[in-house]
């Protein structure tokens, strides 16, 4: 019975902010000294000083965007090596998947080497782009750029083979070209694949631009996390990843704006079931 029941837009934000205030309530009362059972830690700092401490925590971010405000050059240069390496590995995820997907001899001739890329664990590769493109935006981007592309390749490229061979014949009866079956055929049929594999993109860019910065940059909210971390600040550690949690859930439902605006020739959930 309790399946059946879908709550309203308002109910469900009102339960998610809910779960929310319980976390941060739960983690707050947990990282207040005395609290903790002595078997767990023997000083009462001890769960502060390795969790953090919520209000700590806020204050940080507080003074970051409002008090000091020194917080937007850094945000400003991630969520640029962000955005370049998800439009770049978008763009070339998707013309090579439609590529090789579309030239089977292309795809038997590459088909070992895109494995073996794809295999190789990626972040192993941002000492090498440092020393390519310099400790500036470009290894970041560079680095972003392979996490993402071979989510979207595989993802349309899959989109590409599901085309049924049926609507293919029938356009091909009617008369239509390569480039009408790329764009009314092909193209439709992948679009929902890419917008799949788009919303793990959003994460993985914020990924390799975070690593990239970890590992050597002198700007980014990567780089202020790893000099929190070099002064044992648990913190600012814990206010960097929210913020950056915080801005990968911004980017990720622009795209789903983005879905929502592109799908309409698609049939919602519950208007699929009344059929």
């Amino acid at each position: 019975m309790w399946r059946h029941i879908k709550p309203s837009r308002r109910t469900l934000r009102a339960w998610q902010l809910v779960v929310l205030v319980l976390i941060f309530g739960l983690w707050h009362v947990l990282t207040v000294p005395g609290l903790l059972p002595h078997f767990l830690f023997s000083d009462d700092n001890q769960a502060a000083f390795f969790f953090g401490e919520p209000l700590k925590i806020f204050d940080r971010i507080r003074h970051w965007f409002f008090v000091d405000a020194d917080i937007y050059r850094h945000l400003g240069i991630t969520l640029l090596e962000t955005v370049l390496a998800f439009a770049i590995g978008t763009a070339l995820g998707l013309a090579t998947g439609l590529w090789l997907a579309l030239s089977p001899l292309a795809a038997a001739i590459l088909d070992p080497y895109i494995k073996a890329m794809n295999a190789m664990p990626r972040v192993i590769l941002a000492p090498i782009f440092a020393v390519w493109f310099g400790l500036g935006v470009a290894s970041k981007v560079a680095l972003g750029v392979t996490l993402v592309f071979f989510i979207v390749f595989f993802n349309v490229y899959q989109g590409v083979k599901e085309v049924s061979a049926v609507i293919l014949a029938s356009a091909r009866m009617l008369g239509a070209s390569r480039r009408q079956l790329l764009r009314h055929v092909y193209l439709p049929s992948a679009t929902s694949w890419v917008f799949s594999s788009l919303h793990t993109s959003v994460g993985l860019a914020f990924v390799g631009a975070v690593v990239g910065e970890y590992l050597g940059s002198s700007q980014g909210v990567g780089y202020l996390i790893l000099q929190a971390e070099g002064s044992f600040d648990i913190n600012t550690v814990m206010a960097g990843i929210l913020v950056l949690t915080v801005f990968a859930l911004v980017l990720d439902a622009m795209v789903g704006r983005v879905e929502k605006a592109l799908m309409k020739w698609q049939p919602q959930a519950g208007e699929s079931e009344k059929l």
